[in-house]
């Protein structure tokens, strides 16, 4: 059981793809990171040696911000946007999308499925008159 920057990463799955379970890594930068571990991203996690397991976790803890480090970063980003009073950290504060979606029909995405609207809520009448 291979664990990497507090992630356990599946066993039975490609280095190559089990890798992408880490918040920050996606397919192209796992591939970098196995060129520069010299691991062949088509052997599985369950196939990886000790050696292999720990030159993966040193490349990632120097040289990338993933997981908790990565979040920090995000959400202070956010933070800034907000306490300069910028019309994306405004989007932010109300919850709406921040990129210039419309939101007329659309914009679920950020807001959840909350629907704004007269009757979108309404609860049926208790009795028939």
């Amino acid at each position: 059981m291979a664990r990497i920057s507090g992630v356990t990463i599946p066993k039975e799955k490609r280095v190559e793809i089990s890798l992408t379970y880490i918040y920050g890594i996606g397919r192209v930068l796992a591939n970098r990171i196995l060129q520069q571990a010299k691991v062949n991203p088509d052997k599985r996690v369950k196939d990886l040696t000790d050696d292999e397991v720990n030159r993966l976790r040193e490349i990632i803890d120097k040289s990338y911000k993933v997981e908790g480090e990565l979040k920090r970063d995000v959400l202070m980003n956010i933070k800034r946007l907000k306490e300069i009073d910028s019309y994306r950290g405004s989007r932010h504060a109300k919850k709406l999308p921040a990129r210039g979606q419309k939101t007329k029909n659309n914009g679920r995405t950020v807001r959840g499925n909350v629907r704004r609207t007269m009757g979108s809520g309404r609860k049926p009448a208790g009795q028939k008159t």
